[in-house]
């Protein structure tokens, strides 16, 4: 009997069309149950922030007492020479300090990659502990360490390389060199991670095989390890892009954008807009909104470059 009532509910399945297990299974209220708490999380935490800042940058003012000026404020983008000079600093950084940053974090993890090399746990977690230090914490000790008689300009002194104290803070040039330099010790770490763990998926054989060759160490990296790390460098060129166009902990803390916004990004500009000029939400959502824009723009760049889908 049970045989055959097995039988009968299997063959009412076989007839049951695909439109309809479809339709059934769209309506699953077990599921929904599952993915509804994401999916409200998500349209009340990302799609509707993006979609208020979209509506508020079409406005001027600031708290609720704005009024309608559509594309005003994006017409007062390239008549306002604080912004231009911001997107131009925020552009040297990303210039600069992106390829340094790549380039160094690709060497530090080929060097921490070698087996024979000793300490390389402890060498790892070196490199990799700016990553987790407190961006205030570590800002500071910068602004300390730059000072005109901090650290190292006592140490270049000694070294006989400057002859005099070099005005990290007060220099357009060297304020930018020392923002530079800030960025890169605390996120080399973070890449340099990616790729080492990339590259000890890369099988050995090829190695064993280029060595036996007589394929030289710096050709070995640059024409096995560079091109089979070409994903993980894309990765990481684009999330350290986002990351630069973003920069803001480091110059709040240690220049506020000084001297003379030469080293104002547009993350501090936005800041400056919404609390510390005369506010204006709406003319700062259009400006965020310029980071977001090269942003795509620099990624599906690099995706084209890379050819990769």
């Amino acid at each position: 009997m049970n045989g055959r009532v097995d039988t009968v509910g299997n063959s009412m399945q076989k007839k049951t069309p695909p439109k309809s297990r479809s339709f059934h299974r769209f309506y699953d209220i077990n599921g929904w149950s599952f993915v509804l708490p994401a999916v409200i999380l998500i349209a009340l935490f990302l799609l509707y922030p993006i979609a208020e800042s979209l509506w508020m940058s079409l406005h001027s003012g600031r708290g609720v007492v704005t009024k309608f000026v559509g594309l005003r404020n994006v017409e007062r983008l390239f008549n306002d020479p604080v912004f231009l000079k911001a997107l131009s600093n925020t552009f040297i950084f990303l210039i600069v300090q992106v390829p340094i940053m790549i380039l160094l974090s690709l060497i530090l993890s080929s060097c921490l990659n070698q087996p024979n090399l000793k300490f390389r746990g402890f060498f790892r977690l070196a490199i990799f502990l700016p990553c987790v230090t407190s961006l205030v914490a570590y800002s500071i000790l910068f602004k300390s360490m730059f000072a005109l008689d901090g650290v190292i300009n006592s140490t270049l002194l000694w070294l006989g390389i400057i002859e005099s104290a070099i005005p990290w803070m007060t220099d357009p040039f060297w304020a930018k060199v020392m923002i530079i330099i800030a960025i890169t010790w605390r996120w080399t770490g973070y890449n340099m991670i990616f790729y080492l763990s990339a590259m000890q998926n890369i099988d050995k054989s090829i190695y064993e095989a280029a060595k036996i060759e007589g394929v030289s160490p710096v050709r070995q990296f640059f024409f096995i390890t560079v091109p089979l790390l070409k994903p993980t460098i894309l990765f990481t060129s684009i999330m350290s892009t986002i990351g630069t166009l973003q920069v803001f902990d480091e110059v709040m803390n240690m220049t506020q954008g000084g001297p003379a916004n030469e080293t104002l990004t547009l993350s501090l500009y936005i800041y400056n807009l919404s609390f510390k000029f005369v506010p204006n939400f709406g003319y700062a959502a259009t400006v965020s909104y310029v980071i977001v824009f090269f942003a795509a723009i620099l990624a599906i760049l690099q995706f084209k470059i890379a050819k990769d889908k």
